[in-house]
């Protein structure tokens, strides 16, 4: 509720800030609403509070002014003096002259937040009693839900002893989506998995450990042999180029998963409340209600598409593993022939 009056009050600024009051003319309210919420669900350098405050610019932070051994040319490239030759590519001009842009984005900020509060959580929640059974209502939820990803997520889909090797990176995943998604909730905070640079991020991290774990378990030989799908050769300029494309739609299939999820919810919320100013006063009546329901509805989502991302991260290393195992049984079974 505390979110929802804050997003009203953000809304009926622009409109009380322009319009007939200063001369203008009448204000196009369906357009200057339509910009509010796309610059809202962006990710840019300028964090908003959704309160009538000044927004706060992230600090840049230039490393070609800072250290000069980082500088290859000239430092005019750094300030925008783009030389013919970059005059279409300018950032392009300032990464090879040294300067580097590290400045963080409202995502960035969110995962930072995420990951602290992450680490905070788990800190208070790390007390045991001398049986090592958790202490505390905050441990017994960490510790169930550890169990939930080992249990229902990694064993099934990886197995019981390969997956003791990636338990780590999914327990961190599952409660790093988590932390980040009912991070968004709050008021005044930003959806940081609702950039699908973002989200492509954390797919090309799982693509990556799926490749490793692929090689690791059926050998680089096995690895490349299963790209030939197991027919002919005649046939292999028509299989490798199927199975090297399935390779990069399963953390594409990921990355647009969760960038659409996350970034759909919030959108409804805000057209709803749009509703108000774009159509009648009246239409409170309905859409607070309807973005209420969603806002609850939001809870969910982020577990559930916490709970998605690392499901299918572990149904595609598992796959990987399955390599080994098929290369193991077709040699097995070639030795008990002979």
């Amino acid at each position: 509720m505390m979110r929802l009056a804050l997003v009203l009050a953000a809304l009926s600024l622009p409109a009380l800030a322009s319009g007939d009051a200063h001369g203008e003319g009448p204000v196009d309210k369906k357009k200057e609403t339509v910009d509010f919420v796309l610059h809202h669900v962006a990710d840019s350098d300028e964090f908003e509070y959704e309160l009538p405050f000044p927004p706060y610019h992230l600090p840049a932070i230039n490393l070609a002014q800072t250290f000069d051994f980082l500088v290859f040319g000239s430092r005019e490239a750094c300030g925008g003096h783009a030389s013919p030759a970059f005059a279409a590519f300018p950032s392009l001009e300032g990464f090879v002259h040294g300067c580097y842009d590290l400045r963080p984005t409202k995502a960035v900020l969110m995962l930072w937040f995420g990951a602290a509060g992450l680490f905070a959580l788990l800190f208070f929640g790390r007390r045991r009693d001398q049986n090592g059974v958790p202490r505390g209502l905050l441990g017994h939820i960490g510790e169930s839900v550890a169990l939930f990803v080992r249990d229902e997520i990694a064993v099934p889909n990886i197995g019981k002893e390969e997956s003791k090797r990636y338990l780590p990176f999914l327990f961190t995943l599952f409660f790093f989506l988590w932390a980040v998604n009912w991070l968004s909730l709050i008021p005044g905070f930003f959806t940081g998995t609702a950039v699908i640079t973002v989200t492509a991020a954390l797919a090309i991290i799982t693509f990556v450990l799926t490749q490793v774990a692929a090689i690791r378990a059926a050998g680089l030989g096995g690895y490349l042999a299963h790209l030939t799908g197991g027919v002919p050769w005649p046939l292999w300029p028509i299989m490798i180029p199927v199975e090297v494309l399935g390779l990069f739609t399963k953390p594409f299939a990921l990355l647009i998963r969760l960038f659409a999820n996350m970034l759909a919810g919030h959108m409804v919320i805000f057209f709803l409340l749009a509703l108000i100013f774009m159509w009648t006063p009246g239409a409170a009546a309905i859409s607070v209600p309807l973005s209420i329901a969603v806002y609850v509805l939001e809870l969910f989502v982020g577990m559930l598409q916490a709970y998605l991302f690392t499901l299918l991260t572990a149904l595609f290393i598992g796959q990987g593993v399955a390599m080994g195992h098929h290369g193991h049984d077709d040699a097995h079974a070639e030795g008990a022939h002979h």
